[in-house]
């Protein structure tokens, strides 16, 4: 098996402008889903295949 990766998680300031970066700038898609019911804050997840 090819050697990939597959998660990777990082913390934030502002999701907000986070989410603008990595979807608009690097062109990863999100498909809307931005998670906000979590205690400390909130999550978004990027498909990078």
């Amino acid at each position: 098996m090819k050697p990939r990766i597959t998660l990777i998680t990082l913390g934030v300031d502002d999701l907000e402008r986070a989410v603008a970066f990595y979807r608009d700038g690097l062109g990863l898609p999100t498909n809307g889903i931005v998670g906000r019911e979590f205690e400390h804050g909130a999550v978004a997840f990027f498909d990078l295949g």
